[in-house]
């Protein structure tokens, strides 16, 4: 088994937390994601943060461009490993 994680990056918590919810509806996962809040370099104010969803993927069975879309619909993207 390979450890390979797909990065959904979201504008804010609400968002992040949508799209947690809508990800288990969608693609049918395993394993719960992880919600990271990713403060951005240099600032303090907590509403300055990126909200990152970690999914993991053993089987790769999850489709990259389809989680990239999916990320756009909460104005996000997925980050390239």
């Amino acid at each position: 088994m390979s450890d390979v994680r797909h990065v959904l990056v979201l504008p804010d918590r609400d968002a992040a937390e949508e799209a947690l919810e809508a990800l288990g509806e969608r693609f049918g996962l395993d394993e719960e994601p992880q919600l990271v809040r990713d403060a951005l370099a240099g600032e303090d104010d907590a509403e300055d943060a990126q909200w990152l969803v970690v999914l993991r993927d053993e089987k790769g069975r999850l489709d990259p461009a389809e989680l990239d879309e999916f990320a756009g619909e909460w104005e996000g993207w997925r980050e390239e490993p």
